[in-house]
């Protein structure tokens, strides 16, 4: 546990719900305070020895398998929720569609304004609907392109297997898609998860964790994509946008993304330490989505003694807890820690839980001095603390590529007993 001062952790600190960062500190507190410690003495009998910091058949093992425990159990739980809400809303639609009369003559002058708005609204989303034979050879064309391109650059992934992800996507897309809007939560990553395991499987163990983070990495862009749109689309129908405007700046973003996001990636690539366990971008998912491929190909074999049932246990409690936070009632579920939340510091570490209960921290303060003081300025605080410490990341980067050093480093450690 140590507090490295960052202001971006605080800043999301103060925009975070309470509730988020009290979970991040309380999974730190579980894995940090007890449960790494306890597993530590038992080296030798669990796991051997001596092992490397970053070897999975030791502690790092144990670190990884149970963090991703915590976060599939939580991402399952949510998935099967969305997926009995989606069918849910859209049977009570249908219903609703099927019993409600048609009235043209609005009695109600307030009802009327509000009628008359969205038909204004429908009007113009469907004026300039984009065609469905483009949406449909646009698509087929992008999955030409991919069939094509990715089997070149990630070879264990054949073609026919990229044609069963863009078969396959339109369906787990609607289904994020519609559940996105209900929940505000984008599950692409869950979608991920469950291609990488079907893809690292079906190819095997030659090339199959190649295989499965490429195939993962192309259900995640098709799903995110279709709920990062579909978001747009809504804001646009509620702002009097146009479709095709609102699709064409898509392209257009789409575009410098293509240039700026490699640029971004080659200057940091070059100027840090990326994927380094000990540096400031450790990339913890990277680590964490191989070795679900890993895991998918290879089987619990390889797993140190016990994580298997530990992570059970904690795949099982974090459907627990999710079941109990939809079941209690609204003033005790509030205080029910978040499973996904808590395992993030069980990988990453405990040090940025402190920083941003710091951050939670202060919001709190501040809202009992100045609640109406508190919502309308701690975003802008925050995203201060955020951007200018972003900000100073590519004056640092260029420093780092001219190998320009810092005149002082501190750091802080435990203390010593004499």
């Amino acid at each position: 546990f140590y507090f490295d001062f960052s202001p971006t952790y605080i800043g999301c600190g103060l925009i975070c719900p309470h509730i988020v960062n009290c979970s991040v500190l309380f999974g730190a507190i579980v894995s940090w305070g007890f449960l790494w410690p306890f597993i530590s003495q038992r080296a030798g009998d669990w796991y051997p020895a001596n092992l490397g910091n970053n070897d999975f058949q030791g502690l790092f093992g144990y670190k990884v398998f149970i963090a991703i425990a915590l976060i599939v159990g939580d991402g399952l739980y949510n998935l099967i929720k969305i997926v009995v809400v989606t069918v849910r809303e859209l049977c009570a639609q249908r219903s609703k569609q099927s019993k409600i009369p048609l009235i043209n003559n609005f009695r109600d002058s307030e009802v009327s304004k509000v009628i008359l708005e969205e038909r204004r609204r429908d009007e113009t989303f469907l004026r300039d609907k984009i065609p469905s034979w483009i949406a449909a050879s646009g698509y087929i064309g992008l999955a030409a392109i991919s069939m094509a391109a990715i089997p070149r650059i990630f070879p264990p992934l054949k073609w026919y297997l990229v044609l069963f992800c863009y078969i396959a996507a339109p369906c787990f897309a609607f289904c994020n898609s519609y559940g996105c809007g209900l929940t505000d939560w984008n599950l692409a990553s869950t979608y991920g998860n469950l291609g990488l395991f079907i893809f690292a499987s079906w190819v095997g163990p030659n090339g199959g964790v190649l295989a499965g983070l490429a195939a993962c990495g192309v259900m995640m862009s098709i799903v995110s994509t279709a709920a990062d749109l579909m978001q747009d689309f809504k804001t646009g129908y509620l702002t009097y946008s146009s479709p095709r405007s609102m699709f064409v700046s898509q392209l257009i973003g789409t575009a410098m993304g293509c240039v700026l996001a490699p640029l971004s990636f080659w200057m940091f690539w070059n100027a840090f330490d990326i994927g380094s366990p000990d540096g400031p971008y450790k990339a913890p998912y990277a680590v964490i989505f191989r070795e679900m491929a890993i895991l998918g190909v290879e089987g619990f074999s390889s797993l140190p003694k016990y994580c298997l049932e530990m992570c059970c246990g904690f795949f099982a409690a974090a459907l627990v807890i999710n079941l109990l936070r939809d079941v209690l009632p609204k003033g005790v579920a509030n205080y029910i820690p978040i499973p996904m939340v808590m395992g993030i510091p069980f990988y990453i570490g405990a040090y940025f839980a402190i920083d941003m209960f710091v951050g939670t921290v202060i919001l709190y303060v501040w809202e009992r001095i100045n609640e109406e003081e508190a919502e309308a300025y701690a975003g802008a605080v925050a995203s201060g603390l955020i951007c200018g410490d972003g900000i100073w990341s590519i004056p640092s980067a260029v420093l780092s590529i001219f190998k320009i050093n810092p005149p002082i480093c501190m750091s802080f450690g435990p203390s010593t007993s004499s």
